[in-house]
């Protein structure tokens, strides 16, 4: 069993601890405060800055936030003086990189169920981030998971005052300092102690040197439009009152603007402005037998101003309502063998899932317990295509590429275009892909077995470990085919390989917003955590197409097994349907290769947009259901009016 507490109190150190087969999050609350000690005067790494928008920085000069003020004469006093002799040695330790992140976030929330409002929220708060490492590139204190725990992205964390006073700043960057610093000296002697046992100790560096950037964006107010959100949600959440067969459903408005600021000893300096709006809805029910069946709604913009009107997300909640009723009275999946037709969004979704981890080309931490590998093995949480740089690793015919400097496809905005990650990097294009052949990963400032500097893709959810995650994923093919050129293949294929009847899968699952309860919620991440080494998935709208006549018949309880990354090298065929999927890419990277990794909600994930057109897979394991199902309500719903 996996077991995930998640606490970030003021001035307290987070970390992951691995106990039992648990990891779990905890925090370490001790804190030590200490005078400044004597100055030794360790230049920037980096001296001369890539000054971007110039004209920006010169009009963040006359404004009053003083942040990064703060920010940087404390980075300035913390470099020179913090100093710690460790006993029994004759070298003091000193801080070779040190970064300051500060988040400001204002965030208006609004939840509708039914009809009637549950909750509507607005509020403000500022957190801020300390790392400071120990040693040099090629070692250091991070990247280093001791007997006691993970400590070796997260730093030092907590929040700070919302009014951007210069001083009260000042004071818990100087207490979040010396605790990170402290954390890093420890750390770091363990890691040295450890590697000094090894017979091969790992060559990767553990950080890699990044051209500075300076881009500081000026202020901006959040502009929540003058559309009456709470109206909304009532009006949209009514619509859901038709189906008295669900048993729950709730429909949530986000609307969050931040303001991150970014400062590190090699010489980048950052203030960006970022907003998303988004609603997002789930719906519950149980079949006759006991099945939990559930559905989900997910729209995500920019702005506030882009969501959809109204009107239009209660006709998509009717829509969702209609096929989680039609679910509920439908046959269970049976085992199934054979060709499966992914249509385009549930083709971007499925790929979003399984590409995410082989993506990524940085080094896992390194860990003193033989169980950390183990359990990430178990999770599917290695790349599987590590060390196949110039190897096929898809189809010949298709390319990827990764672009978080593109704005639009097809006329609408893509929702993860950024100019700076979350290391102060800028973002950049990366060619993943070329005719089947792997050229390249998706890279942090954390280096890896095949590449060792950053492309600009280090990316978090707010104050998150950054780590390589996709931004705006094209997946392409030099011979798509039409959709029904598609069809007719895909129909073909199963005439061919003796099938009755194949599946076509039209959604893959969301169970992050698609179940409310944290009991149902847990079974469902046991079983994908399971399953997550042998690519188990978790599809949604499952329909069963007769291969005589062709009619169609929803079926529920499916799940597709051994859809690993090996399973996609020989795509029978790639539609030239290519459709944009936007999602909110979870930031837990433990469950890799699942939907439990791939997703995350508007609150708590990385915005993304994978743009894939559909897929035939010519050899699909599917399973139906397991299980026992459970007993159904004793007493009927009451009636809704």
């Amino acid at each position: 069993m996996l077991k995930f507490a998640v606490k970030v109190p003021t001035k307290s150190a987070v970390k992951i601890y691995i106990r039992n087969g648990f990891l779990e999050f905890a925090v370490n609350a001790f804190i030590i405060l200490i005078s400044t000690g004597p100055s030794f005067a360790a230049p920037p790494r980096h001296p001369a800055a890539t000054l971007a928008r110039p004209a920006q920085a010169a009009a963040a000069a006359a404004d009053s936030d003083h942040t990064l003020a703060a920010m940087q004469d404390e980075l300035d006093r913390a470099r020179t003086r913090l100093e710690l002799t460790i006993p029994g040695t004759n070298q003091p330790a000193r801080p070779y990189y040190i970064q300051y992140r500060v988040l400001d976030l204002e965030v208006r929330t609004i939840v509708a169920e039914f009809g009637a409002l549950v909750s509507s929220t607005r509020g403000r708060n500022r957190i801020m981030s300390v790392d400071v490492r120990v040693g040099d590139d090629n070692l250091d204190s991070s990247n280093f998971i001791t007997d006691e725990g993970f400590s070796g992205f997260l730093g030092s964390t907590g929040t700070v005052g919302i009014d951007r006073d210069y001083d009260s700043l000042r004071q818990d960057l100087w207490l979040a300092s010396d605790q990170a610093f402290k954390a890093a000296v420890e750390n770091y002697s363990k890691k040295q102690a450890f590697m000094s046992r090894l017979a091969r100790a790992p060559s990767i560096p553990d950080f890699s040197p990044s051209t500075p950037t300076v881009m500081v964006d000026p202020l901006t107010d959040p502009d929540w439009t003058t559309r009456n959100w709470e109206q909304e949600a009532r009006t949209v959440s009514a619509a859901l009152r038709q189906f008295p067969q669900l048993y729950s459903s709730r429909v949530t408005y986000h609307l969050i603007y931040t303001t991150s600021y970014l400062l590190n000893t090699d010489g980048t300096k950052v203030r960006a402005n970022h907003s998303l709006a988004a609603i997002e809805a789930s719906l519950e029910t149980e079949s006759d037998d006991g099945m939990a069946l559930h559905n989900f709604y997910a729209v995500y913009r920019h702005r506030p101003d882009q969501l959809p009107a109204a009107d239009a997300v209660r006709k998509d909640l009717e829509k969702a309502g209609e096929q989680l009723i039609t679910l509920r009275v439908s046959p269970p999946a049976a085992d199934y063998d054979g060709p499966v037709l992914f249509e385009a969004p549930a083709a971007g979704s499925l790929l979003a899932q399984m590409l995410g981890p082989s993506l990524s080309g940085a080094r896992g931490p390194l860990a003193m317990q033989s169980a950390f590998d183990q359990l990430m093995d178990r999770l599917g949480g290695r790349s599987e295509w590590t060390g196949k740089l110039g190897s096929r690793v898809l189809p010949g015919s298709v390319s990827m590429l990764d672009d978080p400097t593109a704005k639009q496809f097809q006329g609408r905005d893509l929702l993860g275009t950024y100019d700076v990650d979350q290391e102060g990097v800028k973002a950049q294009r990366v060619e993943l892909v070329n005719s089947g052949l792997l050229l390249n990963f998706l890279m942090s400032r954390r280096p890896g077995p095949d590449l060792d500097h950053s492309n600009g893709h280090g990316r978090a959810a707010y104050l998150g470990d950054p780590r390589p995650m996709a931004s705006n994923l094209f997946f392409t093919s030099s011979d798509g085919i039409s959709p029904d050129a598609m069809k007719k293949k895909f129909m073909d294929e199963c005439k061919q390989n003796g099938n009755k009847w194949c599946l076509i899968v039209r959604e893959m699952d969301n169970p992050v917003l698609g179940v409310r309860e944290q009991e149902d919620l847990s079974d469902i991440v046991m079983g994908a955590a399971s399953g997550a080494a042998t690519g188990d998935r978790l599809p949604l709208l499952v329909y069963r197409v007769d291969v005589a006549d062709g009619r169609e018949s929803l079926i529920r309880g499916a799940r597709l097994s051994g859809l690993t990354l090996r399973a996609i090298r020989n795509i029978a065929a790639v539609g030239n349907d290519a459709t944009a999927f936007d999602f909110m890419q979870s930031q837990q990277a433990g469950f890799a290769g699942t939907a439990l990794a791939a997703f995350g909600s508007a609150d708590s994930g990385v915005p993304s947009t994978v743009i894939a057109p559909s897929l035939l897979l010519d050899d699909v394991e599917v399973h139906g259901a397991r299980g026992e199902p459970e007993r159904l309500p004793l007493v009927p719903p009451p009636p809704i009016n």
